[in-house]
């Protein structure tokens, strides 16, 4: 997601000359947009494959069970992280840098 983010924000740079937190909330906003579509397609298949195992009832399931319950929340918050977490996080400190330049 970072790299999305900085190509994102450093294509914006190459288009105008000034730097604005507009500027650096489209950014945010563009790159986020190119990384949803492979990161659901990602959680969404890891988290359909295991779905037969958490929801069978057959012998041997518990021994199975314990390792997929943790591998889907580890999807659902990597999904939660990377769309939500890392783009606030990118645009609070680009804001904070912009801020400092522009006191100077």
């Amino acid at each position: 997601m970072v790299a999305y983010l900085d190509e994102a924000c450093s294509r914006r740079r190459s288009e105008k000359s000034e730097w604005n937190r507009a500027d650096i909330f489209a950014a945010v906003k563009k790159s986020a947009v190119l990384r949803l579509r492979p990161k659901l397609m990602t959680v969404i298949t890891v988290i359909a494959s295991l779905l037969p195992i958490l929801l069978t009832t057959r012998m041997g399931v518990e021994v199975m069970q314990p390792i997929a319950v943790p591998i889907v929340g580890g999807m659902l918050s990597s999904l939660v992280h990377v769309l939500i977490v890392t783009p606030v996080l990118f645009a609070w400190m680009r804001a904070r840098q912009l801020k400092r330049a522009t006191k100077q």
